[in-house]
């Protein structure tokens, strides 16, 4: 038998299929991570698991303990799907949700993309609520439904260049917006549709940066009630800068989220919601295995990391981690600053406010006190860490984006990057300083020092409030290591190495913050630059008026030369003067042939 005749009889075809349309080509799919995590730990070993619209390949690998059911509208994708999976036992019905077979029910139902891209044009059309009646019909009495919804004022909403009401792409079949009563536009309304449907909802999540790419996901009950956690802080701040690094958007997403955040809005504002939901079952019966957070940092290769919530706070929870990727040993120019050891998120996770939040918001008040406090604590931690006066692991890379207070305690959060090298503690503290110092100046953050400083003078301002003498040639070993410790964490090879030392070499205050090319922050650097000439063209006026003014002197002192070189005084001056310099000059010759003659004569009596 032909690899043709066998996919083609894994395909089932019951009508409705797209032919020439393709949904792993378009936005929104939902891809390995943090989503496929969260549905490998939803579906137990050996259920009957459906799988409802486009995922990715890497979202079926994570369910190869299951037999999976894939439902899918485009033929292309269900002919694709079924050549990757091999010789796994993994259906496909190419069609729209009418086609599932009559009578089949399902463990687990997951809709990680929608429910949108479930119903297939060509086919009749059920609506919203239709395919969710279809889905739940599919469940078996205390199956599970996993869905993903859109928010339609998310955050990718606020900060996107371009209105959603714009969209003129092939895939924009139906309004996404507020608009349609027939899609929910809230958590609220989603329950209501849920409940309606007979599903009881149960954990929902906040998905973050942006419903086509969700790489962390965070319980809506710990965004309500932990406003202020340092953890979620990072999490949310990590998502969305790294989510966004190449798009262009209005306004800094991080910034929006962090904001969002701590004014208990984080779930309300979040680009898309996950959410389980029960058939006949029992709220909360079975979610004590359940994370409250799923994040992925750094490369897709690193895994995902959990958070779990335990009797005595949060707990970090790696169940796949990634082998640990130990420092080149090659020539320097190929060895690594960093490498992640996930083995290190172990234990409990800090508590305890962000240290970046806290300057940020006393840098914004103008708390010279409080400032002194953190930046002296932050200084003696990493004193009170160091062997020898040098760090290694987890404290040599601990910048302030990384780093949570509670009371006078700090702390790392993530400790799993570690540094290849021992960095020396003045080093280390420069460059969180210089990083503090980057995000501060090129964020348009008001501060209390003057504005003609650069990067590396306010390096060594925030160095001497923490105590410490640091010079410029400290803050540019610094600024080397971050260069080379960012390449680490991000995979760059050699030549993109060399490339982001020179970017972060050539900030200035004036210049855009690195990441997203926001709009606000484009138009906050224009304004810096356009008084950063002002200041320019005054002190250019002020030398152009200095040289002005002297040169009108030097010409009154000429003309006066001229004036009294031509008068009859300076004419008799000049007569009774050169007689007498004649005279000092034969006097002076005089004496030297004096002197010249008594030598020789002195001389001539010695020898004799």
């Amino acid at each position: 038998m032909t690899t043709d005749t066998a996919q083609a009889r894994r395909i089932t075809l019951p009508g409705g299929e797209m032919l020439a349309w393709s949904d792993l080509r378009a936005d929104g799919v939902a891809g390995g991570g943090p989503l496929a995590a969260l549905a490998a730990r939803v579906v137990p070993a050996g259920a009957r698991v459906l799988l409802a619209g486009p995922h990715e390949p890497a979202f079926l690998d994570r369910l190869a303990h299951a037999e999976v059911t894939c439902l899918l509208r485009s033929h292309l994708d269900g002919a694709a799907l079924a050549e990757l999976a091999g010789d796994r036992a993994v259906r496909v019905i190419v069609g729209g949700p009418t086609g599932l077979p009559a009578g089949e029910t399902y463990d687990v139902v997951i809709a990680a993309s929608g429910l949108d891209p479930v119903e297939s044009v060509e086919g009749a059309r059920l609506g919203w609520d239709g395919v969710l009646a279809t889905l739940a019909g599919a469940l078996r009495p205390g199956g599970t439904l996993l869905l993903r919804l859109d928010n339609p004022v998310g955050l990718h909403r606020m900060v996107d260049v371009s209105p959603w009401y714009a969209d003129r792409d092939d895939a924009a079949w139906t309004i996404d917006g507020v608009l349609d009563a027939g899609h929910p536009a809230n958590l609220d309304q989603l329950h209501g549709r849920l409940t309606g449907a007979g599903l009881t909802p149960d954990a929902c999540f906040a998905g973050y940066p942006h419903p086509a790419a969700v790489t962390a996901l965070v319980a809506t009950e710990a965004l309500d009630r932990e406003t202020s956690a340092g953890l979620l802080d990072a999490v949310l701040h990590g998502a969305c800068a790294g989510g966004y690094a190449s798009r262009s958007v209005l306004q800094d997403p991080a910034r929006l989220a962090v904001d969002a955040l701590h004014a208990g809005l984080g779930s309300q504002l979040a680009p898309a919601w996950v959410v389980l939901a029960r058939r006949d079952g029992v709220p909360g019966a079975e979610r004590a295995d359940l994370p409250m957070a799923l994040t992925r940092t750094g490369p897709p290769g690193v895994g995902v990391v959990e958070v779990v919530a335990a009797a005595h706070g949060w707990h970090w929870r790696v169940t796949d981690p990634p082998a640990r990727t130990e420092p080149a040993t090659g020539p320097y120019a190929s060895r690594t600053a960093a490498y992640r050891d996930a083995g290190a998120l172990a234990g409990p996770a800090p508590t305890g406010r962000l240290l970046r939040t806290l300057l940020l918001d006393a840098c914004l008040r103008r708390d010279l006190d409080t400032l002194r406090t953190l930046l002296s604590g932050y200084a003696r931690w990493l004193d009170s860490s160091a062997v020898d006066g040098r760090l290694s692991g987890a404290p040599a890379l601990a910048g302030v984006d990384n780093v949570v207070v509670a009371g006078d305690d700090f702390a790392v959060l993530d400790p799993s990057w570690q540094a290849a090298a021992p960095l020396t503690v003045e080093v280390a503290l420069a460059r969180g300083l210089w990083r503090f110092a980057t995000v501060l100046l090129t964020g348009g953050y008001a501060h209390p020092w003057p504005s003609t400083l650069d990067l590396a003078g306010l390096t060594v301002v925030l160095g001497g409030m923490a105590g410490r003498e640091l010079g410029r040639a400290t803050v540019a070993a610094a600024v080397e290591t971050e260069a080379a410790v960012v390449a680490a964490l991000h995979g760059l090879d050699a030549k993109g190495r060399l490339k982001l030392a020179d970017e972060l070499g050539a900030l200035e205050p004036t210049s855009p913050p690195p990441g997203p090319e926001s709009y606000q922050q484009l138009r906050e650097a224009w304004l810096r630059q356009r008084e950063e000439l002002g200041r320019v063209r005054a002190v250019l006026g002020w030398t152009e008026d200095l040289l002005t003014s002297r040169e009108r002197a030097l010409r009154r002192a000429d003309a006066m030369i001229n004036l009294l070189s031509g008068s009859v005084s300076f004419r008799v001056g000049r007569l009774v003067i050169t007689p007498a310099r004649w005279a000092r000059r034969a006097a002076r010759a005089a004496k030297r042939r004096l002197r010249a003659a008594l030598r020789r004569r002195i001389v001539r009596e010695e020898q004799q």
